[in-house]
């Protein structure tokens, strides 16, 4: 039986006013973490797919329980939902509005979470989230912003060559912190772009990101390229970043 401690959660749906999404707003998701005070202040994880985040990655679930049974830090999820029709135009460096949504992210979304919720300022109380075009939109988001993020969980990142190549053309990523996870059995995964072996991509980008001075959490594991992987590695992901009490 499930305990009832994890099932009185607190989410809240928002959505931001935007000047550069096309569309005008965006829906948001927001978890609050158990015993919420706003007098005191949080870490925020920021989480791309905001939707399956929450429906797949049970990423609410996760928190209250790393919370209350592990004496994890509190604090706050922010689920930021995509089209998926629009997704790899959003996401991918060279889609036609990643552009506008990475401004949207640095410039509108942040503030608008910190003035409305009891949100810590700081960058290394900031972690970006994603999986797939997710796990590399959270690092171009990183590299647009270094000012306001340091930290991201990559979970199977889509790092196609496009990417690879923004990477290249950095010279310091020692501010940077990032956790990365591969399915074994993603070698040859089927996306909108193509068939891509995403071991191969997430082994490019780790040697690059390395080179680099970026602080690597890397692990290669039997998995495929789904929620079924990712959700297992949720908790682990968050620990590694977000610290005990």
């Amino acid at each position: 039986m499930t305990d009832q401690r994890y099932l009185k959660r607190t989410i809240l749906k928002e959505t931001v006013p935007s000047k550069y999404l096309s569309e005008g707003n965006r829906n948001l998701r927001v978890f609050l973490p158990p015993g919420y005070n706003e007098l005191l202040s949080y870490p925020v994880v920021y989480c791309q797919d905001g939707e399956d985040f929450f429906n797949f990655g049970r990423i609410a679930t996760s928190a209250t329980a790393l919370i209350l049974d592990e004496g994890l830090e509190p604090f706050i999820i922010v689920g930021v939902d995509v089209d998926k029709s629009v997704r790899t135009e959003e996401y991918a460096p060279d889609g036609s509005r990643h552009a506008a949504y990475v401004l949207f992210f640095g410039e509108e979304l942040v503030p608008f979470i910190e003035e409305r919720f009891a949100a810590r300022r700081s960058k290394e109380d900031r972690l970006l989230a994603g999986d797939s075009l997710g796990g590399s939109v959270s690092l171009h988001v990183a590299l647009s912003y270094p000012q306001l993020f340091t930290r991201i969980i990559s979970l199977s990142g889509a790092f196609y060559p496009v990417s690879q190549q923004i990477i290249a053309e950095c010279d310091d990523l020692s501010w940077l912190s990032l956790y990365m996870i591969i399915g074994l059995q993603e070698t040859a995964f089927e996306t909108d772009r193509g068939i891509f072996d995403f071991v191969e991509l997430n082994r490019n980008a780790k040697a690059l990101l390395e080179q680099r001075g970026a602080h690597m959490y890397y692990e290669e594991r039997d998995g495929k390229h789904q929620w079924g992987y990712w959700q297992k590695d949720v908790p682990d992901a968050l620990k590694h970043f977000i610290e005990v009490e």
